[in-house]
């Protein structure tokens, strides 16, 4: 058997997708690129994407329900200055791609930028190979899927006699995109993506009250459904179920001013929003950003390295080619304290003199990209777990984080913590509930105090929404001591 070399591999697919099913050729593209060109811009390109989605949901022991969907189109982008003009349509014909072509073109009519030269000769964009060109959906029959749903919930079941109620979900996505650029340049993506979710309900009645408390768990990444083997079902169930039946035992969490410890994983999620949002390129640009025009200066405490990285083989938030057809990157934006540089698309870094970091995202193809966040996370430093819960003589130690929020300009973040515990001299007395972080990012990364040597990466469940559209991205920190934070509790 012969292979082709990968990205060449991709693009092959994406054309018998997207291409020639339609009737379109490489001559059509350069013609709407062409098109669009007619004023001055500086950038153009089209981006057509295919996706066919999944959804199964198990819940008192039946699927009650479950989806399946098609979705493509192109999305057509002229950018002139830092103005951007976009149409899509769902309708892949040339007669729609000229339709939009002519629609963004208008963007530069009275403009001052400079005219693009459509480069006619084609130019395949260098790339990753950081999973397969597979169709996740197909690597389970619909009776697999549902067995599976139905492993997990006996297990679960299994676990305590208190757990009364087990919802379990699995969805997959099957996505193909080719960009076509203004240069000539021509890149394509095929993106598994598969994630299991499991919550539980656990229940018990002291003194004639029931209470009941939840936990959930869940993972997922770039591959089939052949991931979720036994041991990986296994630990989720665990995570979910020792989630609620802690959270049943737990008190009224205590506010007030405090030195708090940052589980390892999942709770990287604070570092993403408290300061990952602050370092992409568009805020900084604009000087939006708590972080803008201080490339250079300490922003953090030693020892603290934040990276986002794209690179990562098969991780939920990694990419073979960003959006616009740039190749990913691991892109250091915090060494030991510095802050050395933002995320950037192709327009922001055009505007602001810099090469672009493989980080333009879009949600799909009826949406501009724009600077985000793939897999980011901090460093190790040279402390255990145990040490730093030990070194704390009153405070919280927050191992999972649910949801929460973050003002860009200012910094401010508020999160709350869905499993955590009270510290008292250095050993854990029991769970709390209720508790919520509240501080300042950049503010907060210099009070950094101790830095675990246990980073681990969060198991595949990540989803950031900015300006309306959602893309899957990965988070991760080892074991982290913050002092002086506000914690809002219940007691």
């Amino acid at each position: 058997m012969i292979s082709r070399e990968p990205t060449i591999e991709r693009l092959g697919i994406a054309q018998a997708l997207l291409i020639e099913p339609f009737g379109l050729s490489e001559a059509a593209l350069t013609r709407a690129l062409q098109a669009i060109a007619t004023h001055r811009i500086d950038d153009a390109d089209l981006y057509f994407q295919y996706t066919r989605s999944e959804g199964w949901s198990l819940e008192e022991g039946i699927v009650k329900s479950g989806s399946f969907g098609i979705d493509q189109g192109v999305g057509v982008r002229a950018v002139a200055g830092e103005k951007t003009a976009f149409a899509y349509s769902d309708d892949i014909s040339e007669a729609a791609l000229m339709d939009a072509a002519q629609t963004v073109r208008t963007i530069a009519a009275a403009g001052q930028s400079r005219r693009v030269k459509i480069d006619t000769a084609r130019k395949v964009a260098g790339s990753r190979v950081l999973y397969a060109p597979m169709d996740p959906i197909a690597s389970l029959d619909s009776t697999q899927k549902v067995a599976l749903l139905e492993r997990v919930e006996k297990l679960a079941r299994a676990k305590d006699p208190r757990i009364k109620q087990v919802m379990a979900s699995i969805a997959g996505e099957y996505d193909v995109v080719l960009v076509a650029r203004a240069d000539g340049t021509r890149a394509a993506d095929v993106r598994p993506l598969v994630r299991l979710s499991v919550t539980v309900i656990a229940e018990q009645t002291l003194k004639g009250e029931v209470r009941r408390e939840t936990g959930s768990s869940g993972g997922g990444g770039r591959f089939g459904y052949g991931y979720f083997d036994a041991a990986v079902i296994e630990s989720y169930v665990n995570d979910a179920v020792n989630a609620a039946l802690t959270n049943l035992e737990s008190r009224p969490a205590k506010a007030g001013e405090m030195s708090v410890v940052l589980g390892s994983g999942w709770p990287g999620v604070l570092l993403h929003e408290a300061i990952g949002h602050g370092l992409e390129g568009d805020f900084n640009r604009k000087g939006s950003s708590a972080f803008s025009g201080l490339i250079g200066q300490r922003v953090a405490a030693k020892g603290v390295t934040v990276l986002d990285d794209g690179t990562l083989p098969d991780r939920r938030g990694s990419l073979n080619i960003d959006d616009e057809g740039n190749p990913s990157q691991r892109n250091v934006l915090i060494e030991d304290g510095i802050l050395k540089g933002y995320l950037q698309d192709s327009m922001n870094a055009r505007l602001m003199g810099v090469k672009p970091t493989g980080n333009g995202r879009r949600e799909s193809y009826a949406a501009v990209p724009m600077p985000r966040m793939t897999n980011t996370y901090m460093l190790s430093g040279d402390k255990t777990k145990e040490e730093i819960i030990a070194g704390l003589k009153r405070g919280l130690y927050a191992s999972n984080f649910g949801g929460g929020q973050v003002d860009i300009t200012s910094g401010k973040f508020v999160f709350s913590a869905s499993e955590a515990f009270w510290v008292e001299n250095g050993k854990i007395q029991y769970p709390v509930k209720g508790a919520t972080i509240i501080g300042n990012g950049p503010d907060a990364l210099t009070r950094v105090s101790m830095i675990g040597n246990d980073m681990k990466l969060d198991t595949g469940v990540g989803t950031c929404g900015k300006e309306g559209q959602s893309v899957p991205v990965g988070v991760g920190q080892p074991t982290l001591r913050i002092d002086r934070l506000t914690v809002g509790g219940t007691a």
